[in-house]
């Protein structure tokens, strides 16, 4: 069964973003839980940021879980990426993204790199060097903590290297990167993909997750993504994973989280 998930950033650095809410865990958790979502997307700035002890029980208390941990705090706080031509840099980004794999875990929830993976410079071809190899190194990380590692593709205005879910399917493929799948975001998808639902039964085997966006980047059926496809297809695949809203929350978080629950229903639990 498709499970629902919405997201949550603790990094202030970030609170303009994507995130339905944004600054008080403990309340986040009992409003989602109390819309009757089943998980939480979390974004915190590093892997110390938030006591698991303390996350556990306030996920148990309402019946929650964690679905993902972001990463993008790394680049936001930090400037750290995969691609950096600066082998140290690199070496920091994996160090703060296997952190972030190692909290996750506890939680039984993947790691998430989307813009920590970064751009390409002027020699494109090292950069996917440094890329592969950095995958390859989180991805045996990965296999070891029973997780995937989560590689998301990310339109062309943030990223250079793939925009696609085929294209990342393909180099991780190529790569032969073990313990690495994708994450299919539909709001870069409305931009890059030729057409949602056929993307996604084409790169069905690489799928691990799904953010829940509308076409505008608020709350699906604020927009105009064509849904009815885009979900039969994830049926279709037999996807059992999450799908997670990470939209702006507009007008207001409430009212975002509202129409994300609303959304998911209609789509997903008729």
């Amino acid at each position: 069964m498709i499970k629902s998930s919405v997201t949550l950033a603790l990094v202030p650095e970030i609170k303009q973003g994507p995130w339905i809410y944004w600054h008080d865990l403990k309340t986040a958790i009992q409003q989602a839980a109390e819309l009757g979502f089943d998980a939480l997307e979390l974004f915190t700035a590093s892997a110390q940021a938030v006591d698991a002890s303390e996350l556990k029980d306030c996920l148990a208390a309402h019946s929650m879980r964690i679905s993902a941990v972001g990463t993008g705090a790394g680049k936001v706080i930090h400037g750290l990426t995969l691609t950096d031509a600066d082998p140290e840099i690199r070496q920091k980004a994996i160090r703060f993204i296997a952190d972030m794999m190692r909290f996750g875990a506890q939680f039984e929830a993947p790691a998430i790199i989307g813009s920590m993976q970064g751009n390409a410079g002027m020699d494109r071809a090292a950069s996917l060097r440094d890329l592969a190899a950095s995958l390859k190194e989180l991805g045996a990380l990965a296999i070891s903590l029973g997780l995937d590692l989560i590689y998301e593709p990310l339109n062309r205005y943030e990223t250079n290297l793939f925009n696609r879910l085929e294209d990342a399917a393909a180099f991780l493929e190529a790569e032969e990167i073990a313990g690495v799948g994708l994450l299919a975001d539909l709001f870069h998808m409305n931009i890059e993909e030729e057409e949602l639902a056929a993307s996604i039964r084409k790169n069905a085997r690489w799928i691990r997750h799904v953010h829940f966006a509308d076409s505008n980047r608020r709350a699906i059926g604020f927009g105009h993504t064509e849904m009815n496809s885009v979900a039969k297809a994830l049926q279709d695949i037999g996807y059992t994973g999450y799908v997670s809203a990470e939209a702006f929350p507009w007008p207001d978080s409430d009212a975002a989280a509202a129409q994300t629950i609303q959304a998911f229903n209609h789509y997903f639990t008729r």
